[in-house]
């Protein structure tokens, strides 16, 4: 495993020697949308009605406004702190392309976001721009959740959601055809007639199956939210940017998606996850296989 030492200062937490965590790679390669980058280059993120500014320093990690108990409850699993990165990654640099995407993206950690957040958040992604999908989830949260401090908010409960106008939601957050499928898929997981919870217990193709039957969620929406919810690190979804460095890199030829899918977990296996992230992240940044 690891080895970083914990530290717990006044309202801060250090990670001594942490090695595999950059906040600018986890935040900035696509799989969350509440956070914000301040003028230090720290990050303040939002989970579970808390808020945390994480910053890299030197060696160390430091998470300030925060104690040991939200850090143990909520942040270590947050930020995947239980596996090992640089084991993962030793298996993966096996493949001299994924050896370069790692060596750019070195400290990116795969987020265990909440289920129902990172659902209606993927619904907002499809076809849209991430300052976009940002702004409107954050119009939603401050409109629909709970204040937690000054301009913070919680993400809104699915029972919450269920009870708002399509046309109201429309108009407030900005999500334009999309409020529909927001509503409708509120108003399915708060009724019951979808049990989100049940899929960390489903297998990966038994959670896309459930997962696809939400208004708006189909193929690449459904394995982002197994992805970066549900744990289910296998799942390899394919937005524009996979699609360009799989078919660059590996195919050498114009693929469907269901294909590209596909031969991510036959190169990748159970690894497929981490592999799609350093992948993404480097293609997006250097622009690879951009024509």
């Amino acid at each position: 495993m690891e080895k970083y030492k914990i530290k717990e200062q006044r309202n801060k937490i250090i990670l001594k020697n942490m090695k595999d965590f950059n906040p600018k790679h986890i935040f900035e390669c696509g799989q969350a949308f509440r956070w914000i980058k301040e003028e230090d280059n720290s990050y303040t993120a939002i989970s579970k009605g808390r808020v945390v500014n994480v910053k890299r320093e030197d060696g160390d990690v430091v998470f300030n406004d925060t104690n040991l108990e939200d850090f143990k409850n909520i942040w270590y699993h947050y930020f995947d702190l239980e596996t090992d990165y640089g084991q993962i990654k030793r298996e993966l640099a096996k493949d001299p392309i994924l050896e370069e995407a790692i060596e750019f993206g070195d400290g990116l950690r795969i987020l265990n976001q909440e289920p129902f957040e990172t659902t209606i958040s993927f619904i907002i992604s499809a076809n849209n721009q991430i300052p976009r999908i940002k702004r409107s989830i954050e119009l939603i949260s401050k409109h629909f959740g709970k204040q937690i401090k000054e301009d913070y908010y919680s993400f809104p409960t699915a029972d919450k959601l269920a009870q708002v106008q399509v046309d109201e939601l429309k108009e407030i957050s900005r999500v334009g055809f999309r409020a529909q499928r927001i509503v409708d898929t509120s108003r399915l997981v708060a009724e019951g007639a979808i049990d989100i919870n049940s899929i960390y217990k489903l297998s990966k193709e038994e959670g896309k199956e459930l997962l696809m039957t939400l208004p708006g969620v189909g193929p690449k929406v459904s394995e982002c939210i197994l992805l970066f919810a549900y744990k289910k690190r296998e799942a390899f979804p394919v937005d524009v940017w996979v699609k360009r460095v799989m078919e660059h890199f590996y195919l050498k030829e114009d693929r469907k998606v269901q294909d590209i899918e596909k031969e991510g977990a036959r190169l990748f296996g159970d690894l497929a996850g981490f592999a799609q992230q350093y992948l993404f992240y480097y293609a997006r940044e250097l622009g690879i296989g951009r024509n």
